[in-house]
């Protein structure tokens, strides 16, 4: 089973909170599968720190939504200012109802902190 990620690319903006859905976007890309923070936000985070490519994305208009995400991230840059990132979880409540929750906000390091599994010798 695929593990489906939409990544918006969003302008840092005094007054936009960084666990809520901004208003504007500026591009916008689908990733079909190993979208969990473990996977594809550790691959985002260390390509904004390391240079790493990405590969499997696919570029969208703006307007699409797709009905089967199970996270959001958003990537906020502006000119002088740290990158951050926000991923938003897409759950199904009890009743069927859709709704997300905001798991992480924090720098691309932040996020490899918290998401990179452990490789070393030690577990």
């Amino acid at each position: 089973m695929s593990t489906r990620a939409q990544i918006r690319f969003a302008t840092r903006e005094t007054g936009v909170s960084f666990n809520e859905h901004p208003n504007v976007i500026h591009a916008q890309f689908y990733n079909h599968s190993d979208g969990y923070p473990e996977g594809l936000g550790v691959e985002i985070a260390e390509s904004l720190t390391k240079y790493r490519k990405i590969d499997g994305w696919e570029i969208e208009p703006l307007h699409v939504r797709h009905g089967d995400l199970e996270y959001v991230y958003y990537i906020w840059q502006h000119p002088m200012k740290d990158t951050w990132i926000s991923i938003f979880e897409e759950r199904y409540e009890e009743d069927l109802t859709k709704s997300d929750k905001c798991i992480f906000v924090g720098t691309p390091q932040k996020l490899i902190n918290k998401y990179k599994q452990n490789t070393n010798n030690d577990g």
